[in-house]
């Protein structure tokens, strides 16, 4: 019981550092990348699709991203959609090909991004905790139906303690990675 609750509280904090790292390739660091587009959704004959799903995404260089659209009729729809998404890209279309150029950061928005990013650590930070939480309560139920003794419960609360600290350190190792990515020029 006690290596159930463990295992339940390691995935569930794993899940939140994938999550966090997911969130984290989505801020633009000026650099391009073909997983920037990943969120961006675009009009599929009705449906709402990832552009993913609609074209290829490749780096043409390190500041210009490239969407191949599958259907020539997708292009200027892909174009819009990418325009029109919270990324602030100006997407120009040449024939079947749209170039994206990542424009320069701003000592501003930059500032501006680390803010997210730590918002966004924060969250995940909390997230640990909550997990780290759950699963001390569900030590106190056990040990309050007798399925484990006052040691075990003890031992139990230790292990996911150090599970916490390992998470907590692994999302600030993460944060200042990328805050590193946003300062450089």
């Amino acid at each position: 019981m006690i290596n159930d609750v463990k295992k339940s509280a390691e995935h569930k904090m794993q899940k939140t550092l994938e999550t966090f790292k997911t969130d984290l390739a989505k801020v633009r660091t000026g650099r391009a990348h073909a997983g920037l587009l990943d969120h961006v959704m675009v009009d599929y004959y009705g449906s709402d699709v990832p552009v993913n799903q609609v074209a290829n995404v490749t780096n043409i260089d390190a500041r210009t991203l490239g969407v191949q659209a599958w259907e020539k009729s997708m292009v200027a729809k892909i174009e819009k959609a990418i325009r029109d998404s919270d990324l602030g890209l100006n997407p120009s279309s040449m024939g079947e090909l749209i170039r994206v150029p990542m424009p320069a950061l701003t000592e501003e928005r930059r500032r501006d991004l680390i803010k997210v990013v730590r918002a966004e650590a924060e969250g995940a930070r909390v997230a640990v905790r909550n997990v780290r939480r759950d699963a001390n309560n569900d030590f106190k139920n056990l040990l309050k139906d007798k399925d484990i003794t006052e040691d075990e419960e003890r031992r139990g609360q230790d292990d996911i303690q150090k599970l916490t600290d390992k998470y907590i350190a692994e999302v600030d190792k993460a944060l200042a990675t990328k805050e590193a990515e946003l300062l450089a020029v």
